[in-house]
């Protein structure tokens, strides 16, 4: 196991001196990962491919969760899944052709080409071989996957956290309750899922993430309104902002919500809301937990007055940094970390659709690439028929080399300057410092203690080899094997020559 300090993590490498934070800019594939079937056919997700979903590398393969849309409803529902399309979700009008969902599974051998299997699940528009999800909900959105190795029941070994959208009118499905919210399910491989609660029954839940850091399970989702339990400064409504629920098993759920993360709301009261024209965080935070500190991003969504014009909103990406994994925070404010215009969805000719990001459990590495996994929704705008014929949404991919979200330089006319950690446990048997830089020929390090004292035999700590994502730290004459179980300060030291300009992207323990 080993612990991840990263550049834009300012909690962890908190002191610097002569040095700047300089973001990544992600390398985005141009052509979608995964796109809706074909719109003639008859599969359930022939509209739409929501990247409300999950990427996990699993099994020397490549694994997908997604939820769906379809055009025209499915006669084939059973009459209890029926009752729950009784009244539509609060976005859609009766005649709206459009059915959202069931929740879908893809996979794939190299993360880029992927292939929807058969499950033979879910009976839809007279056919089994198709890619749904058997679930007692049909009306959903949002498949958040983790595989949780530590759990000693394999039945459980996969958990999920979905929305479901519960009819209103209908008492035969009463406990459901009667707002937007989660279902958690269990499963041993993925695939079978088993519905094992609804945690916050009449509680808006809207999710983005769920993970387990810190060891606790953690659902990140989006408030709104007065009407979703979250208010802002004065008890006035806000627009869409970041929350989390926690719990210790799985089983058992805390009944307050966190705040994650929050952009300003306008000085005018009047102008709150989710239906302001400000930007917001849509769904909240997408995270991934690497241990001993989460990496995620927030929907910066662009909103349009009252949603007059709803095809005016669009949606980039800001990055965010956590070490609790509830509370998070921006390594360089206001900065959008991917902007639409380089993740750009499928175009319809003759017109100019807006794109909104969509962030999920997208981000994982792979050899020697972080890859962020995320959605593109394309902003048809009007509900009208002829309008939603093009709503569309795919999954996109886009690539930074390992953990580099951000590096440390010197500014501008130094020539010199440090960055230096918070106080870190070393394991009992020393462990192995390596970092992952460029010009790590001007990049020397020196372990301290907890009172900022050079330690002696670990004042010039030289780095083998060229630049790279792995580079093992070495002192002459001493290894970290001798401080094991001590608490030391690691602390790099950047100097610029003719040739080399360093810069510090991590360092791994």
């Amino acid at each position: 196991m080993s612990n991840l300090y990263l550049a834009i993590d300012d909690a962890s490498l908190p002191l610097r001196k002569n040095v700047a934070l300089h973001l990544s800019k992600p390398a985005v594939r141009a052509e979608p990962v995964l796109t809706p079937s074909p719109f003639e056919g008859n599969a359930p997700d022939n509209l739409a491919a929501h990247f409300y979903g999950t990427v996990l590398r699993d099994g020397g393969k490549f694994r997908m969760w997604y939820y769906a849309c379809h055009w025209g409803h499915n006669p084939d529902w059973s009459p209890r899944m029926k009752q729950q399309m009784a009244k539509p979700p609060g976005w859609a009008t009766p005649d709206c052709p459009i059915g959202q969902g069931p929740l879908c599974y893809a996979e794939s051998d190299d993360g880029l080409t992927w292939k929807k299997p058969a499950l033979g699940q879910v009976l839809f528009k007279g056919s089994k071989a198709n890619n749904a999800l058997d679930l007692p909900h049909n009306i959903v959105s949002g498949a958040i996957v983790i595989k949780d190795e530590a759990d000693p029941d394999p039945s459980r070994r996969y958990k999920m956290t979905y929305q479901f959208f519960p009819d209103q009118s209908d008492p035969i499905i009463e406990e459901y309750g009667t707002m937007p919210s989660v279902a958690l399910a269990v499963s041993p491989d993925g695939i079978k899922w088993t519905v094992i609660g609804i945690p916050f029954r009449n509680q808006f839940v809207e999710p983005s993430s769920f993970i387990k850091h810190a060891g606790q399970y953690v659902v990140h989702y989006q408030v709104m309104d007065l009407w979703a339990g979250y208010g802002a400064e004065g008890g006035n409504p806000a627009g869409r902002t970041g929350a989390a629920r926690l719990s210790p098993d799985f089983d058992h759920w805390a009944d307050g919500l966190a705040e994650t993360f929050a952009l300003a709301e306008p000085e005018d009261r009047s102008k709150r809301g989710s239906s302001g024209d400000y930007d917001q965080v849509h769904l909240g935070v997408g995270a991934t937990s690497f241990g001993n500190v989460c990496v995620g991003l927030y929907g910066l969504w662009h909103n349009a007055e009252n949603n007059k014009g709803f095809g005016q909103i669009s949606c980039d990406f800001g990055l965010l940094v956590s070490n609790d994994g509830v509370r998070f925070r921006e390594p360089v404010k206001g900065h959008r970390f991917l902007r639409r215009e380089d993740s750009l969805v499928t175009p319809v000719p003759g017109h100019d659709f807006n794109t909104i990001l969509c962030q999920a459990n997208g981000i994982l590495n792979v050899g020697n690439e972080t890859r962020i996994y995320h959605g593109r929704w394309r902003n048809a705008g009007s509900w009208g028929k002829s309008q939603l014929r093009h709503y569309w949404a795919e999954v996109a991919l886009a690539t930074i080399p390992r953990d580099r979200w951000g590096g440390l330089g010197l500014i501008a006319n130094t020539n010199e300057g440090l960055v230096c950690s918070a106080p870190i446990a070393l394991p009992k048997n020393g462990g192995q410092l390596t970092i992952n830089a460029d010009g790590v020929a001007g990049i020397t390090v020196e372990l301290l203690d907890e009172q900022y004292r050079p330690i002696t035999g670990f004042a010039d700590g030289r780095i083998a080899g060229g630049d790279g994502l792995d580079c093992k730290v070495a002192w002459t004459g001493h290894a970290l094997t001798e401080l094991g179980g001590r608490t030391v300060r690691v602390q790099a030291k950047l100097k610029r020559t003719a040739d080399n300009l360093p810069r510090l992207y991590a360092m791994n323990l």
